[in-house]
């Protein structure tokens, strides 16, 4: 089963800011800009705009709170994210595989031709 690779899913994913906020969201089950700035070196605007970064790839939703936005992962996203992951895994690891027999075979080649030739 092949799953399909969201590149906007993996570009929130691949910047080190949103994994931060993302493992803060999933530690404390909610957060707001301004409570997320306070854990990071980053200020309020920056995380507001990163948060709409993984607003938008689905990985967190916003609930109106007062004048901020209340966040929290999207379980099911970020459990989408995961196959994807997996599944680059696998694939990359058959790859290395292929690879790995073809030097191989080649290692075998040369050696056999070093041996007929010593």
């Amino acid at each position: 089963m092949t799953v399909a690779v969201d590149d906007e899913l993996w570009s929130a994913i691949g910047d080190p800011i949103r994994r931060r906020l993302l493992d803060q969201l999933l530690a404390e089950g909610v957060g707001t800009p301004t409570s997320l700035s306070d854990r990071l070196p980053i200020s309020r605007q920056a995380v507001a705009k990163h948060l709409g970064v993984l607003d938008r790839a689905g990985l967190v939703h916003a609930t109106p709170m007062g004048r901020e936005r209340r966040y929290e992962v999207d379980e099911a996203q970020l459990a989408r994210a995961v196959r994807q992951l997996n599944e680059v895994g696998r694939t990359w690891d058959a790859r290395l595989n292929r690879v790995k027999r073809i030097a191989e075979q080649i290692q075998r080649q040369q050696s056999a031709l070093g041996d007929t030739h010593g």
